[in-house]
């Protein structure tokens, strides 16, 4: 664990967010809080993924002392349109479909409320996925019901194995938390 690291609260119940957390060696305690996800029109991509990120983390205003909380949101654009989680899983065909055979961006808006501050910062990474067939996008929807994942694939389910031929920018980005800027925001609170 890293002493210059206050206790984090992770404002997630993302079991992926989690994860990577934790292969960080960070101490976290999961804390969850409704939010209304909605956001005004004509904001770029990245401001909607922050937008929601402070919004989330404004539901802990007044209630939190020397931890961190850390909340996150990640959007998928494709083609100028934003995709957030499907609603069923012929929706979630639908959004795979649009996503095969093109490049789409993956942005992760985050903020850390610490002290009674905001300190909000995005990552964006651009994924190549190849054409995918109606049979393996269909299998993949039955298999793993991505229901809760923008755009509705994890890039660390089979979807993303076999259909996703390059990322520029960083991996864990498209996982859902961008870990080294969150890092690297997370050391510098204190100074």
């Amino acid at each position: 664990m890293n002493q210059l690291i206050p206790k984090i609260i992770l404002a997630s119940k993302s079991p992926r967010r989690q994860e990577l957390l934790r292969l960080m060696d960070m101490e976290f305690e999961v804390v969850l809080r409704d939010v209304d996800e909605s956001y005004p029109d004509g904001l770029t991509p990245q401001e909607v993924a922050v937008y929601i990120a402070r919004k989330k983390a404004e539901a802990f205003d007044g209630t939190i002392n020397d931890e961190v909380v850390l909340t996150a949101d990640t959007i998928v654009c494709v083609d100028g349109l934003i995709l957030g989680k499907p609603e069923t899983p012929a929706h979630a065909v639908e959004m795979l479909q649009m996503l095969s055979g093109k490049v789409h961006l993956v942005v992760t808006g985050v903020c850390l409320f610490y002290k009674q501050q905001y300190n909000s910062f995005f990552d964006v990474s651009e994924v190549f996925f190849r054409k995918l067939s109606l049979d393996e996008i269909s299998s993949y929807v039955a298999q793993y019901n991505p229901l809760d994942k923008a755009g509705s694939y994890g890039i660390q389910e089979r979807i993303g194995l076999i259909g996703i031929e390059k990322i520029n920018g960083s991996y864990t980005n498209v996982v859902g938390l961008p870990t080294e800027k969150l890092y690297a925001q997370l050391i510098n609170l204190n100074k």
